[in-house]
């Protein structure tokens, strides 16, 4: 029986169009809500960036694993070692490129150029404010975004060292540190009420929700996602822009 389900935001919760939470997934959330059935979110925005929904949460999982929360109490914190923050900073620098840092409760981009201004027009949220490179170094990161093409992961990998690129944006990748992950998130906050992978379900649409798809007993990939997340779902559902929530959980029989 499920007891818990996991939600992506963006092209999951959110709409592609409208960035905007589907009237479906509002009645169905009040119907795991009435069941008993506890919601948490798990992305890879940090929790200053997460919008307010119209939906009740139990939890977050926020910085793709790095910073877990329950009722304002942190269950996980995992930063980027400062020695990774430096070189990545050091990359940055010597590439003239553009970026933004994550803290627990801030954010912010050293630049603002057209790549920067497409990527937020597209997700729809606010621009970080400007912060000197310098000042990043000294702040506890649990994710950086790179702006920067795939080719370049590998490169950037071997540079930092204890760090991982889950790419699900083709122009740009999160960096998180080793130990983080949204499978990572979804097991400590399982832990904490109880709960086994098989009483628990996710849904998830981008590369960085493989790892929570294969975490666990039932996932759901969105059909507007890649070919290779959903192979590592359970079951497919209708895009983000057509009740793809409310009509899985009414086809698996949850609500």
């Amino acid at each position: 029986m499920i007891k818990a389900v996991f939600f992506d935001i963006d092209g999951t919760l959110l709409s592609s169009r409208t960035h905007q939470v589907l009237p479906g997934t509002i009645a169905a959330f009040k119907e795991l809500q009435s069941k008993g059935i506890k919601t948490f979110v798990s992305s890879g925005r940090p929790k200053i960036l997460i919008p307010n929904m119209p939906l009740h949460f139990d939890g977050y999982i926020t910085v793709n694993g790095g910073y877990c929360i329950v009722s304002d109490s942190v269950l996980y914190s995992n930063a980027i070692k400062p020695e990774v923050c430096k070189r990545w900073i050091e990359y940055v620098e010597k590439n003239n490129m553009t970026t933004m840092c994550f803290t627990a409760h801030e954010m912010f981009i050293n630049k603002i150029d057209p790549v920067a201004v497409a990527l937020r027009d597209q997700l729809g949220f606010e621009m970080p404010p400007m912060r000197p490179l310098d000042e990043m170094k000294d702040k506890e990161v649990y994710q950086f975004i790179a702006l920067q093409p795939a080719e370049k992961d590998k490169e950037v990998l071997a540079l930092l060292g204890d760090c991982r690129l889950p790419r699900w944006h083709p122009v740009f990748t999160d960096l998180i540190p080793d130990g983080s992950s949204k499978a990572v998130g979804i097991g400590k906050i399982l832990d904490h009420f109880g709960l086994t992978t098989n009483e628990a379900m996710a849904f998830g649409d981008g590369a960085n929700d493989i790892e929570m798809l294969d975490y666990v007993g039932c996932s759901v990939a969105m059909g507007n996602a890649a070919d290779i997340v959903k192979r590592h779902a359970t079951f497919v559902t209708g895009d983000a822009d057509s009740e793809g929530i409310r009509d899985a959980l009414k086809r698996l029989q949850i609500i």
